[in-house]
């Protein structure tokens, strides 16, 4: 029962967004007020101050249906309405029919008990508000604000036009406007205010998953640039060279032999370098990854913390480790809802450590991290190991309680080097 409750738990809150999220809470919230109005507005008056005569129960009995079913309609909209109002598909022509003869139906009772003397004017207001509130929430959604506020002055005149006539009480007449009033600026403000901030919320979801698009396309560019340094000028060479020795052959010169074993060496060296490039061997800059990732995580509204602790690592050691980040800050920005990330570069007995940790692990077994995505010398878990198994370093990934994921990559000193040694013991590390 325990795994079914956290299954479900899960599957309709764990694994969405924080957008998601806020917009399954909003939606909850509104069918709560739907129902605490009418449920409130509508039985609690009538239980106290119905007059205890055959017609008027009848018709209070009735009068309780129809709050009952407005709800119900009115539920049943609140996803459409929402979904119209944030753009996603339009409610059709005829959906609030159904809604709107209910609330003319439950007024007219209201104006039909009030007119018998079956309730008192107090009771006739608070009904009012009942009837109106289940069917504003919904309607505020679907119309621009000046129409529903022209349609709203329209009913609130035939309303005081028939309190008018059924009592000629001047105050009585005011605070039916009061209440229609009231019931019509609460229903725009709880359901605008909540729909705004969601489109709000949603725009800034689409702006953080094109940063994350962005930063991707960024380093296919870069990885374009490296293999054009790589075998633009390489090809340009093996043209020009393979053009003298057809030259040399056809004037029958021995050197034709060479040219051709220097074609040959050269196509040779560049594909050396294109696997280098392809698996990233390549010497990088650590100090320039974990400020890159600083930088592309914070523009992506994620708190980054970076501690480096360990300097003077060698070209092979920073580009492994400055590729774990990378790969790390991307696997963040594009399947995690992280709100924080930590990444921390110390020096230990025996090893330099690099820990990438963040918060918004979506799904049991995490995305916050690389963990997706793998291939023979591509990106995730396969491709990162066998970067760091050139300096000899492990790779370990999952997740680290609750919802964080946590990468650790450690490379022993000995594949450091005796620069690195020297400075560890500057620092105060021993190797």
């Amino acid at each position: 029962m325990l795994r079914r409750i956290r299954g479900l738990q899960q599957r309709h809150w764990r694994e969405r967004s924080k957008a998601e999220r806020v917009e399954l809470h909003t939606v909850i919230t509104w069918h709560g007020t739907i129902w605490f109005f009418a449920m409130c507005w509508l039985p609690l008056p009538l239980a106290g101050n119905l007059e205890r005569r055959p017609l008027p129960l009848a018709l209070g009995g009735l009068l309780l249906l129809v709050g009952a079913l407005q709800c119900v309609a009115a539920s049943r909209l609140t996803r459409p309405a929402l979904d119209h109002y944030l753009g996603r598909r339009a409610v059709p022509p005829k959906a609030l029919t159904g809604s709107v003869l209910l609330l003319a139906l439950a007024l007219a009772l209201v104006m039909t008990l009030t007119a018998l003397d079956g309730i008192d004017a107090l009771t006739t207001r608070f009904t009012i508000g009942g009837a109106l509130v289940p069917f504003g929430l919904i309607y505020a959604l679907v119309v621009p604000v000046r129409v529903c506020l022209r349609r709203a002055g329209v009913l609130a005149v035939l309303l005081m036009a028939a309190v008018g006539l059924i009592d000629a009480d001047v105050s009585g007449v005011l605070a039916t406007a009061a209440m229609t009033a009231f019931a019509v600026v609460f229903s725009l403000l709880a359901s605008r205010c909540g729909a705004w901030t969601l489109s709000v919320l949603w725009e800034a979801e689409r702006a953080r998953e094109v940063e994350a698009r962005l930063a991707v396309a960024e380093e296919r560019l870069r990885f374009g640039r490296d293999l054009h340094d790589v075998l633009g000028r390489n090809l340009a060479v093996i043209a020009l060279k393979s053009e003298l020795a057809v030259q040399l052959a056809r004037r029958e010169r021995p050197e034709a032999v060479e040219q051709m074993i220097e074609v040959q060496r050269i196509a040779q060296e560049s594909q050396r370098e294109v696997r280098d490039v392809v698996r990233g061997y390549r010497a990088a800059d650590l100090a320039a990854e974990l400020a890159g990732a600083q930088g592309v995580l914070t523009a992506a509204g994620i708190h980054c913390e970076v501690r480096d602790e360990a300097g003077g690592l060698p070209a092979e050691v920073q580009s492994a480790l400055g590729w774990v980040v990378r790969e790390a800050t991307t696997n963040v920005l594009r399947h995690g809802d992280a709100a924080r990330c930590t990444v921390g570069l110390r020096a230990r007995e025996g090893c330099v450590v690099l820990t990438v940790e963040n918060d918004g692990v979506t799904s049991e077994g995490g995305e916050g991290g690389p963990a997706s995505g793998s291939g023979p010398g591509g990106s995730g878990l396969a491709g990162l190991r066998e970067r760091l198994a050139v300096v000899d370093g492990t790779l370990e990934a999952g997740p680290a309680g609750g919802d964080r994921f946590r990468v650790v990559a450690e490379v022993p000193v000995q594949a450091a080097g005796t620069e690195w040694e020297k400075t560890g013991e500057v620092s105060g590390v021993t190797p």
